[in-house]
């Protein structure tokens, strides 16, 4: 199933106006020729010369299960830093 998220962009009135006559002639809805631009600009550069690519990776925990385990792994994080103190 596709899923898609709303999102709010502000835009001057000459690019609203443009894009609006732009998908009446292509008797698209505006919704379906935003996501045809996006598609053409992400195309535009690989994901991987994009310099945000760099960050992936950058947090890795060394654990395989970790995105189906992390409460275990949070609550004996807690567990090892609460430990109750010897009187």
């Amino acid at each position: 199933m596709l899923i898609k998220e709303p999102i709010a962009v502000y835009l001057e009135e000459k690019q609203l106006d443009a894009l609006k006559a732009l998908a009446q002639t292509r008797q698209i809805s505006l919704d379906e020729l935003v996501r045809e631009g996006v598609d053409r600009v992400l195309n535009e550069v690989p994901l991987e010369e994009d310099p945000l690519w760099n960050i992936v990776g950058l947090g890795d925990s060394g654990l395989g299960d970790l995105a189906e385990n992390h409460d275990k792994y949070l609550y004996e994080i807690y567990l090892d830093n609460h430990e109750p103190k010897d009187k």
